[in-house]
């Protein structure tokens, strides 16, 4: 087998540097050995995902696959260019999808403590009103920056946001939230800005500044872990669906435009689907 003319062809060729070849090459190796004694030219679709299949069973995850596969492909191009091979059978398989990584959650407990913020300092008052905003109403971390005085209603409860793709919903807003931002509007610099969120000159607070100060206070807090926008979103998601249960509704509420990703960006505990399953579905409940 060529491979020094394969290795001649990634660096002299496709110009890909000196440790990419060699990870190349090592990936061309294992499919080497998978073949075991079967010729290359005689290697089908279904022989490479057998293999595909061999080594997600041993735990490779999709991304270390997908790159894997990227390697066959192009060894594969090679030999059909250089080798008189007819086919490229890695050419129409697809890597398994690597599982999505999301924040961790707080928990309930966790999340009360973070809120706990005892200071009356302008800033620390605007931030107590920023995060229970975040979390009350599940918002992104662009939607509470962008945020200005007429977009909330205090009295009844309720806060209008702008979202991805332009899309605008009503959300929800909580009565520990609400009391939050009126301390907060209380001491509030007045002027040309209308955002709700002012830094300390008066201009409105930049979505680093607030990840930032979400940072410092889970420090502050003696949170477990970094805390970030993001988190705090997701831990309302989780919250809201582990109450109720309603997907559709968290669907709603996080602005998601397919359910899917509320399936996705949410995670219930097993316990809790295995509880309602038993109470709901026909099929589950035990003979008496």
């Amino acid at each position: 087998m060529d491979l020094a003319g394969y290795r001649s062809h990634l660096l002299d060729e496709r110009r890909l540097s000196p440790l990419t070849a060699e990870h190349y090459l090592r990936d061309v190796g294992i499919l080497l050995d998978l073949a075991g004694k079967t010729p290359l030219s005689e290697l089908k679709i279904h022989h490479l995902r057998h293999f595909i299949a061999q080594l997600h069973g041993k735990g490779l995850g999709g991304r270390s696959l997908a790159r894997m596969l990227s390697a066959w492909r192009s060894f594969f191009n090679f030999l059909v260019r250089d080798h008189g091979y007819t086919q490229n059978p890695a050419a129409g398989i697809r890597p398994p999808k690597s599982p999505r990584h999301l924040p961790d959650a707080l928990s309930p407990d966790e999340t009360a403590k973070f809120l706990a913020i005892d200071s009356d300092e302008d800033l620390a008052v605007r931030d107590r009103a920023m995060f229970e905003l975040f979390y009350s109403s599940g918002l992104r971390l662009s939607e509470l920056k962008g945020l200005k005085l007429n977009d909330i209603d205090l009295e009844e409860g309720i806060v209008r946001v702008t979202g991805k793709g332009n899309k605008t919903r009503v959300v929800p807003v909580g009565r520990m939230a609400i009391a939050a931002l009126k301390d907060w509007l209380k001491v509030r610099q007045s002027g040309e800005h209308e955002e709700i969120f002012l830094n300390r000159k008066g201009l409105p607070i930049s979505q680093r500044a607030i990840q930032y100060r979400i940072s410092q206070w889970g420090v502050k807090q003696g949170m477990p872990g970094h805390v970030h926008p993001h988190m705090l979103r997701h831990s309302f998601a989780s919250h809201m669906l582990q109450s109720s249960g309603d997907l559709r509704a968290v669907q709603e509420l996080l602005g998601h435009a397919s359910i899917s990703t509320t399936q996705i960006y949410t995670h219930l505990d097993f316990q809790h689907l295995a509880k309602v399953y038993d109470s709901a579905h026909p099929r589950s409940k035990k003979k008496t």
